[in-house]
């Protein structure tokens, strides 16, 4: 790689590679596989740097390589493994009750989970990205019809997923607990 193009590459790197792992990390729904997917795609876009067609785009192309490099991964393994960690995770610091936060972020990305890949692909680049149609077609290389379609489809299975939840969590808090005394209300 030529110097002026290396320095090109690290100022896009420094410039956009939050955006990018967040991206990433919606796409796995894991902040360590979403960091590998990202080093995968910005590995072999480096190769590339200097044959890019578009050097004003190169997110565009990089954001098409997250995807196609996710589609690949999941069909080649299986990401669904526990992981096993020496230590346990990080508290919260006390003071502060985020706990609503968190419980709501697990349950977006559990929802994503369920969601086949296109559907979840759209769903991450119109609503977390908040790109047009057209941009996400070119993205993923499918019609702006397909794209409605798909965003369509996957609304509609959120919407089941999380009215199924509230109706669980609502049967949950009307069960009395097994062995705990019921008080009276007054």
């Amino acid at each position: 790689m030529k110097a002026e193009d290396e320095r090109e590459f690290r100022e896009f790197v420094a410039a956009r590679s939050k955006s990018l792992l967040h991206t990433a990390y919606l796409l796995t729904g894991d902040w360590e596989q979403g960091r590998d997917l990202l080093q995968t795609v910005l590995a072999s876009t480096a190769a590339r740097w200097s044959k890019l067609r578009d050097r004003e785009q190169p997110e565009a192309y990089v954001r098409r390589g997250l995807y196609h490099a996710q589609v690949d991964r999941t069909r080649l393994l299986s990401w669904r493994r526990e992981t096993v960690t020496a230590e346990l995770p990080e508290r919260a610091l006390p003071g502060s009750d985020c706990a609503d936060a968190v419980a709501q972020r697990q349950d977006i990305v559990a929802a994503l989970r369920c969601l086949p890949k296109r559907q979840r692909a759209v769903i991450v680049l119109r609503y977390f990205e908040d790109r047009p149609d057209s941009e996400i077609a070119e993205i993923l290389g499918i019609a702006p019809g397909t794209v409605r379609s798909q965003t369509h489809r996957a609304l509609a299975a959120l919407r089941v997923t999380f009215s199924d939840q509230q109706r669980d969590q609502e049967a949950a808090r009307n069960q009395p607990v097994k062995g705990a005394a019921v008080c009276p209300t007054t």
